[in-house]
């Protein structure tokens, strides 16, 4: 039944200047598409009411029902393209004294819009290709003048079990998902004020391993010098922010001895980035949903122990 609203995947914005709460939405999940999915919202912090709405990929109706071989009968007749917003949107003060409000797309698009001009886009920057894993995932982060922008561009193949060495989907105990080894990855610098790209850093590469992705898709962490960021390939990388090289790169798929005494060992880094407080460095390891490689260990780091 429909019109069913866009789902809302991240954690709201507030704007305190202007009393706005924002949020970004995802695709609609069944026909009719709406005029607020795939887009940013602006509600009055005091009332609830909406006061605007920025959309950026029109008709956009998709759910995951559509994965499971004949099921045309539970997928909208747009079968997607499923470009949600799928993080927050950044709310920055650029460098000419205006505002803009951020956010990135599994379309693998940037589009920054002007919260005091009703969402009017000030600018687009496309940084990945895009697709229903794809584009950008699960959050970007900004410092004074950047915008650090990670790809996801997964590409999956989804067969019938029997015909897979892979265990099966939770979404569908009949296909199972295969990561393609070629595709996604890569890490950008954007300038806040235009979106100009500062700088880009491809994904080193899975180099033959066997079950591995580029893809990352898990939300990036900037601190003074130094932005990480997590892959599908269960690598943790640290990234100058000034060159984009990396400066450190940690493989977190390992066996681990944990403090609480439970059998541990890491996997892919997906969703929720990496944590920096009191000078220490928290990362989840771990995510086996779309073939990617599962675990359940969350890791912390410091400066040589300290």
């Amino acid at each position: 039944m429909g019109p069913s609203g866009a789902a809302i995947w991240s954690s709201p914005t507030f704007d305190d200047q202007n009393r706005m709460v924002y949020v970004t939405t995802g695709d609609n999940y069944s026909d009719p598409p709406t005029e607020t999915s795939d887009a940013i919202l602006a509600f009055n912090a005091d009332t609830g009411q909406l006061a605007w709405s920025r959309q950026t990929t029109p008709k956009d109706a998709y759910n995951i029902a559509c994965v499971r071989p004949g099921a045309a009968s539970n997928c909208p007749n747009a079968r997607g393209p499923d470009y949600d917003f799928g993080s927050s949107a950044i709310l920055v003060h650029l460098a000419d004294g205006k505002r803009a409000l951020i956010g990135a797309q599994k379309s693998g698009v940037v589009t920054a819009v002007d919260p005091d001009r009703h969402g009017e886009i000030i600018w687009q920057k496309r940084v990945g290709h895009g697709s229903a894993l794809g584009g950008v995932q699960w959050g970007s982060a900004a410092d004074g003048d950047t915008l650090y922008v990670a790809v996801s561009d997964i590409k999956l193949s989804v067969v019938s079990l029997g015909t897979a060495g892979s265990q099966a989907s939770v979404f569908n105990p009949n296909v199972a998902f295969l990561l393609d080894s070629t595709e996604g990855g890569g890490l950008h610098a954007l300038r806040l004020q235009t979106g100009e790209e500062v700088w880009h850093t491809p994904h080193p590469g899975c180099n033959g391993v066997a079950g591995c992705s580029p893809g990352q898709s898990a939300a990036v962490t900037a601190i003074p010098n130094v932005v990480f960021s997590g892959g599908l390939d269960g690598h943790l990388r640290a990234y100058s922010t000034e060159d984009g090289s990396i400066v450190w790169d940690l493989d977190t798929k390992a066996d681990y001895h944990t403090v609480n005494g439970v059998t541990a060992h890491g996997g892919s880094i997906d969703g929720p980035g990496a944590v920096v407080v009191g000078g220490i460095l928290y990362v989840n390891s771990g995510s086996g949903i779309f073939g990617s490689t599962p675990g359940n260990v969350l890791l912390a780091y410091s400066v040589e122990g300290r």
